[in-house]
Parts: structure tokens; C-alpha cells; sequence
């Protein structure tokens, strides 16, 4: 859909399949994650993102659905050695996983060994067979970091570079996110996470070119949105 994305011209079919529901916390009991598949059902978002040992359990919860279940790999610091990722992702996607998360190893970005992170990228994405998508923890990086990054990930064979794991000092800024979408082709689409709480943050950072984003706000996002097509205002201007 052409820009600009506004509350007025998208549907909320539109951004629900835009939004990967993340329920990544470690403290997160079995009861929480169950309700996060009926809610991912129920709102049909475009994937489900849970720790590896809720893949199973989602991939059973969510059979019949079109959403997809996703799973981390060397979440959330990156610097797993590349045996124990590739093991991670097959592991996953034989017990369900549709798609993958990855950490690329940050601390090998920021010594400049390019070679070492596109090889740790792309033998997770031959391991897998799915799409992955590599996230780059952007809080610890400089702006050359970044493009170094995402430019190795798409040589290796990433589907989207990612800004976040959610876990560091800061997340998604609109001009990472700028600086991101600049530094890949248009065969790689970029995904925002950390700090995505809201339908205006969401559609902003849509119109600058980012197709997928990492939420916990998934629900309060599209509920906003009905809100909005309803009455013509937000939910936080009457509540």
C-alpha cells in the first residue's frame, strides 16, 4: 500500500500483519504464553515471536491459523558460537518454528571482522531453511556499524535486518531505522523493535519504509486503531 499510512488509510488487517507479538521475557509462566497464542489468534498478527522452549507449545496452539510462530537464536547478546546457533535454529524449526531472530555477534561487528559475522549469519539461514531475520542490537553500534551489518546480513541471506532484541539501553529510532532501509536493497525489508508501543510510532516508522515490527503492544496498537476508525479519535483522548 502507498504511503502515507495513517489511520484513515490502512486496515487493521493491514498493520495486524505487520506486527511479530513478542512474549520473550524470561519470566513469562506457561499460563502467560498460552494466552499470547489466543491473543496472536485472535488478532491474527503476522507471527508469534517466543523464547525456543514455548515453540512446540505455540506451534501446537496455533495450528489452523495463518500465524506464524518465531523463535530467537543468540538472544539476546550474540556471541553464541556459531555450532550452538545453527543447532538453536534447527532445533526450532524441527518443533515448529516458521521463522527465525537472530543475534548477529555484535562484539565481532564492532572489531571489524565482517567475514566472521556474514559466515555466523549464513550458516544459520542454510541451517534453518526459513526466513531469518538478523538483528543487529543498534545501542551498541555506530552508524558505520550498522550499515556494515546490514549489509552483511543480506550477503549472507537474511530476509530483514532488525534493529533490537528489546534488552539493551534503547531500541528502534526513527533515524536507525532510516539509516537501515538505506543500507539494503529493496529485497530486505527492515524490522523495528524496542520502544514500538503505539499506532503513531508504528505508522510513522511505516511510512519511512519498515514492513515488520517487534510489539508487546500488539493488542493496545490495534485496539487503538478499531478505536480510531470508530469514533475518529484515540483511545488515550477519552480514557
Amino acid at each position: 500500500m502507498p504511503a502515507p499510512f495513517t489511520p484513515e488509510t490502512v486496515t487493521i488487517a493491514q498493520i495486524a500483519k505487520m506486527i511479530d507479538y513478542s512474549l520473550l521475557r524470561p519470566e513469562l509462566t506457561d499460563d502467560q504464553i498460552r494466552a499470547g497464542c489466543e491473543l496472536a489468534a485472535r488478532y491474527w498478527v503476522a507471527s508469534l515471536c517466543v523464547r525456543p522452549c514455548d515453540v512446540a507449545r505455540a506451534a501446537e496452539l496455533l495450528a489452523g491459523t495463518d500465524v506464524l510462530v518465531g523463535t530467537i537464536v543468540g538472544f539476546p547478546h550474540g556471541d553464541s558460537v556459531t555450532s550452538t546457533k545453527v543447532s538453536e535454529a534447527w532445533t526450532a524449526v524441527e518443533q515448529g518454528a516458521h521463522e527465525i531472530d537472530m543475534v548477529l555477534n555484535i562484539g565481532r561487528l564492532r572489531s571489524g571482522e565482517l567475514a566472521y559475522v556474514e559466515a555466523d549469519i549464513r550458516a544459520v539461514v542454510d541451517a534453518s531453511g526459513v526466513p531469518v531475520k538478523v538483528i543487529l542490537e543498534n545501542a551498541y553500534l555506530s552508524d558505520a556499524e550498522k550499515v556494515a551489518g546490514c549489509q552483511a546480513a543480506e550477503r549472507a541471506g537474511a530476509v530483514f535486518v532488525k534493529t533490537s532484541t528489546g534488552f539493551a539501553p534503547s531500541g528502534a529510532t526513527l533515524e536507525d531505522l532510516k539509516l537501515m532501509r538505506a543500507a539494503v536493497s529493496s529485497k530486505v525489508g527492515v524490522k523495528a523493535a524496542g520502544g514500538v508501543r503505539s499506532l503513531d510510532t508504528l505508522l510513522e516508522m511505516a511510512n519511512i519504509g519498515v514492513t515488520r515490527f517487534g510489539a508487546t503492544a500488539a493488542q493496545a496498537i490495534l485496539d487503538d486503531l478499531a478505536y480510531r476508525q470508530k469514533h475518529g479519535e484515540p483511545i488515550s483522548a477519552t480514557t
